[in-house]
C-alpha cells in the first residue's frame, strides 16, 4: 500500500500543476489514458471530447458498477503556497477534483490487480462538474447504459483524514441560477419623475427576495437564496435603463427550488409593475439534488468500518453536485472522504485549498472495495 501510495502521490501533483476547465480537460485526459494503458487498464472509445472511460473485467458475467471521478479544475488563482501548485495562472483545482482522480485511478489499478469474481466495473473519469453539464454529456452519450450501480466521492477537508461521511437520503442541494433583466427608461439624475428607474426596482426585489426564506419557507426546510451579480449605469449623474440581477437559490429537493424559483418570479413581476419596468426573469437547474440510495449508503458503512475508516454523518450541504443526474437514472451513492486540514479560509473553492493527498492509497481501497462488493451481492 505504500508505494501504491507514493504512485498516487506523483500522479496527483501532475494533475494539480496542470488544471484545465469545464470542457476544456485535454491534456488531463491524455494523461489519464497514458495512466491506465500503463497499467494494462482497457480505455473504451466513447462520443466524449473530454473525460474518458475504462473497464475492468470480471472472471465471470455480471452486473455492472461504475465508479466516477470528475476531472476539471476551477477559474481560481492559486495561493496553497503547496510546492507543486497550479501553473496554469489563473486556475487551480480549488475543489479537489484531482484527488479524486488519482484516487480513481488507484481503484482502477488494485482492480485490475483482483478483479470482480463476477461482473465488470466502468471506470468514469467525468469532465465538466463545475460547468454543470458534464453528467448530462456523460449520460446522452450512453456511457452508462447497463450499469446497475454507481458510487463516487468528494473530498472534505473539515473531516479528519481517516474519516468517511456518509449521509443517506439528502446530502447535496439542487441548485438553480436565475438571471433578472429589468428595462426601465433612462434619463437625467436631477428628473427621476421623467425616468423609469431599474435601480430601484433591483433594490425592492433584493429586500423582498429575503422573505422567500423567512416567510415562504418551512422553518425546517432548508434553502439559500443568494444575489452575487448586480449591474448598472455608468456614470453618477444619469439614471440607467437597464439593470441585471444574477445568483444562486439551493434547496434540498428538486420540488422545493421550483417553488423559490417560482415566488422569486412572482416577486420580479410584481415589483416591475408597481415601478414601471419591464421584467425578464430566467432560471435554469444547474443540477438535482444529490439523494443517496439508504442501501447503498448502509453497505458503504459497513464496508468503510471493515477498512478501519471511522464513518460520520454529516449534516447536508447547499454545495451541488451534479452526480445527482446519475441518481436520476441508477441507484447512487456518493460520500465524503476526510482529508482535514480544513478552515474558513482554505476550504473548497478557496485560493487557500488545495487537498492533502495523505490518503489517496486509503481512497483507492474504499472506492475499489464498493465496486467488488456488488459483485458478490448483485443478483
Amino acid at each position: 500500500m505504500e508505494d501504491l501510495q507514493n504512485q498516487l502521490e506523483n500522479y496527483f501533483k501532475w494533475f494539480h500543476r496542470h488544471p484545465e476547465l469545464s470542457n476544456q480537460e485535454y491534456g488531463t485526459t491524455k494523461k489519464i489514458k497514458e495512466t491506465l494503458e500503463s497499467l494494462g487498464i482497457e480505455v473504451l472509445k466513447t462520443d466524449l471530447k473530454t473525460g474518458l472511460v475504462a473497464l475492468i473485467r470480471g472472471k465471470t458475467e455480471g452486473p455492472i458498477t461504475a465508479l466516477r471521478a470528475d476531472i476539471d479544475a476551477l477559474p481560481v488563482q492559486e495561493a496553497s503556497g503547496v510546492e507543486w501548485a497550479s501553473e496554469n495562472v489563473g486556475v487551480s483545482h480549488a475543489c479537489g477534483h484531482d484527488f479524486h482522480t488519482t484516487a480513481l485511478i488507484g481503484a482502477a489499478s488494485l482492480l485490475r490487480e483482483n478483479p470482480p469474481e463476477r461482473g465488470s466495473v466502468l471506470i468514469l473519469f467525468q469532465p465538466a462538474e463545475e460547468g454543470g453539464d458534464g453528467a448530462l454529456q456523460v449520460l446522452e452519450a450512453g456511457v452508462l447504459d447497463g450499469v446497475s450501480r454507481i458510487y463516487g466521492l468528494h473530498v472534505d477537508p473539515s473531516l479528519e483524514r481517516g474519516s468517511v461521511g456518509i449521509r443517506a437520503g439528502a446530502a447535496w442541494a439542487a441548485v438553480g441560477r436565475f438571471l433578472i433583466r429589468l428595462i426601465g427608461k433612462g434619463g437625467h439624475a436631477a428628473k427621476p419623475h421623467l425616468c423609469a428607474d431599474p435601480i430601484v426596482a433591483v433594490a425592492a426585489i433584493i429586500n423582498s427576495a429575503q422573505t422567500i426564506v423567512s416567510r415562504f419557507t418551512d422553518p425546517f426546510d432548508n434553502r439559500v437564496v443568494s444575489f452575487t451579480r448586480c449591474q448598472a449605469g455608468s456614470t453618477w449623474n444619469v439614471i440607467p435603463p437597464e439593470a441585471v440581477l444574477e445568483g444562486t437559490i439551493r434547496a434540498m429537493t428538486n420540488d422545493a427550488l421550483e417553488k423559490a424559483m417560482n415566488r422569486l418570479d412572482e416577486i420580479c413581476k410584481g415589483t416591475a409593475l408597481a415601478y414601471h419596468v419591464e421584467p425578464d426573469f430566467s432560471w435554469v437547474c444547474n443540477t438535482a439534488a444529490v439523494n443517496n440510495d439508504p442501501a447503498l449508503s448502509e453497505k458503504a458503512a459497513v464496508l468503510a468500518r471493515n477498512l478501519g475508516f471511522a464513518v460520520k454523518e454529516p449534516l447536508p450541504t447547499m454545495g451541488g453536485e451534479d452526480f445527482a443526474f446519475y441518481q436520476q437514472r441508477i441507484p447512487g451513492f456518493f460520500f465524503n472522504f476526510g482529508t482535514g486540514g480544513g478552515t474558513a479560509e482554505k476550504f473548497l473553492h478557496s485560493p487557500f485549498f488545495a487537498a492533502d493527498p495523505l490518503g489517496l492509497s486509503r481512497a483507492a481501497a474504499l472506492l475499489a472495495a464498493l465496486a467488488v462488493s456488488e459483485s458478490t451481492t448483485s443478483p
